[in-house]
């Protein structure tokens, strides 16, 4: 009889300390789960930041070409007017002139301001594209990092 209560006993003892020891595990993993999405929500945040900015750049590029655009338009004689109140407009302006030279002065002005803008439109053009390579370069950075912490995390378990 005490034989039965020795391996009782034994085997209670047994499987409370198995109960101890998954407790512990299960401990453990949760609190590397905690800590891994703790860092998932930093990472989260830092990379709503980045996109918040990004847009905000992005807002202010487009914003900056429209206005491009729209000196463009206006010093190409494209506008919203319909062809021949641009045509009369145009030559109203002509008919301010009173030389050949006048004329010629304020073509190449218009000219020379031209060339500044459509340089200025590639530089908005070239901006954006680096801004769209480097946002897509930092979401993949961000990608593999999350990758990289939910491999180490299973790894683990």
């Amino acid at each position: 009889m005490t034989e039965n209560i020795d391996k009782s006993t034994h085997l209670t003892q047994k499987w409370l300390a198995e109960i101890q020891s998954l407790t512990q595990q299960m401990t453990q993993f949760q609190r590397e789960r905690d800590e891994a999405w703790e860092s998932s929500q930093k990472w989260r945040q830092l990379y709503n930041t980045e996109a918040e900015q990004r847009r905000a750049d992005a807002k202010m590029h487009q914003e900056a070409i429209a206005s491009v655009k729209t000196e463009v338009q206006k010093f190409s004689g494209i506008n919203t007017e319909t062809g021949s109140d641009t045509t009369k407009a145009i030559q109203q302006q002509i008919a301010q002139f009173n030389s050949i030279e006048e004329l010629q002065t304020q073509l190449l002005e218009v000219i020379q301001e031209r060339d500044c803008l459509l340089q200025a439109l590639k530089l908005e053009q070239e901006n954006h594209a680096q801004t769209r390579k480097s946002l897509t370069t930092a979401l993949g950075d961000a990608i593999d990092s999350l990758a990289r912490l939910r491999a180490a995390g299973g790894a683990e378990s």
